[in-house]
């Protein structure tokens, strides 16, 4: 699809802010479509198979990772680009990146080292997956990073802090100035959402963490358990739950599509500019579906991320990264000659960063096993 079959208010290539550093244009693809195709061949997202999304990668092979989680948030941001008549490549190439950043062991990881970088501007996974593909893939010749489209980083950094956000340029400068992104980039932070909320309901519920009778007490669940047990009354438990997971998304993701058409026809918005001086987000769902799917939100956050069988997995991963850290700045000779040379030549806080670098940098059993290293 060309710019020119795109909304008038959606991102287009041809009045980007453009790279950071110039490039020729590709023959055949678009600029955004370059973006994507450079986060799927990057490392950074090469490791996201290995990462943890709920459950650590050695806990089950059919739990989801940060990987399949990302071609999940893919999908659905898609979906509704295209419903929308959004830019559709920008779309995919935000979602595919958004976690790129991201540590081993899930939030767990990111939390950990965020306290051990307290007294270095802490640690964010949101910044980091810009970090990444700002600086820290190195693949190029002609540039560090991956020299992405302004509007593909811009939707990359959902949130930033204002003392982050004068330290990052122009993609900081939108939280400065209190300005939305564009609509892609909203898309994406909420298609990561809806992917992460539902889907957790089928891994917590495979891992027999969550019981059918508590999800039932969750609207968005049990509206979709009513219809699809009237339809398949002897449904087992497995395709049971398959059927109302994807209703629930459907649910959420048409709620999604018409609540943000409706704002779109009431703002008028003619460019990407009106957009983001539109005051308040323009894409989002309707107020009752989004009150159940917040109550879903709270109903996983202290049934599943906060089980006790979840928190002792928690509680080891903690570790892991506290001691790979303290071990790492004390002897930065530890890590790989890439890293112990880069750090060796800055002061405690360069180092400190170097270090976390390669940390967020490792899957789950990496870690594991660098941990394992430093035991022996």
């Amino acid at each position: 699809m060309g710019a020119a079959a795109f909304a008038p208010y959606a991102a287009n290539e041809l009045k980007s802010r453009g790279r950071r550093y110039k490039e020729p244009r590709s023959a055949y693809r678009g600029e955004y479509q370059r973006d994507r195709d450079r986060i799927i061949h990057s490392t950074g997202f090469r490791r996201l198979v290995y990462k943890t999304q709920v459950f650590v990668n050695h806990e089950g092979d059919l739990y989801r990772t940060r990987l399949t989680h990302s071609l999940e948030v893919t999908q659905i941001g898609r979906t509704a680009a295209v419903a929308l008549n959004l830019n559709e490549p920008l779309t995919e190439a935000i979602c595919l990146a958004h976690d790129i950043g991201h540590t081993p062991f899930g939030h767990a990881g990111q939390d950990t080292l965020n306290a051990c970088m307290k007294d270095y501007g802490g640690f964010e996974h949101n910044l980091q997956s810009l970090r990444v593909v700002d600086v820290l893939e190195a693949k190029y010749a002609d540039f560090p990073g991956l020299n992405l489209m302004f509007e593909t980083r811009e939707g990359i950094l959902k949130h930033c802090s204002a003392r982050n956000a004068r330290e990052l340029g122009d993609v900081g400068e939108r939280f400065l100035k209190r300005k939305q992104p564009g609509l892609e980039a909203q898309l994406a932070n909420i298609a990561d959402a809806i992917a992460y909320n539902n889907h957790d309901v089928d891994d917590g519920f495979r891992a027999g963490l969550l019981s059918l009778d508590q999800l039932r007490e969750q609207p968005l669940f049990e509206n979709q358990y009513l219809e699809v047990h009237r339809l398949y009354p002897k449904l087992e438990d497995r395709r049971l739950i398959y059927e109302i997971n994807r209703r629930m998304i459907g649910t959420v993701v048409t709620a999604l599509i018409e609540e943000t058409r409706r704002r779109l026809e009431d703002a008028r918005p003619t460019s990407i500019d009106d957009v983001r001086n539109a005051g308040k987000p323009l894409v989002s769902m309707s107020d009752d579906v989004y009150a159940q799917h917040v109550s879903l939100k709270k109903f996983l956050t202290r049934h599943l991320y906060s089980h006790e069988k979840k928190l002792e997995m928690t509680a080891k991963v903690q570790v892991m990264i506290r001691d790979l850290f303290q071990a790492y700045t004390e002897d930065v000779q530890l890590m790989p000659a890439q890293y112990a040379a880069e750090a060796a030549s800055l002061d405690e806080a360069g180092r400190a960063r170097v270090v976390a670098d390669y940390i967020a940098g490792m899957t789950d059993r990496y870690a594991m096993a660098a941990h394992e290293s430093l035991a022996g």
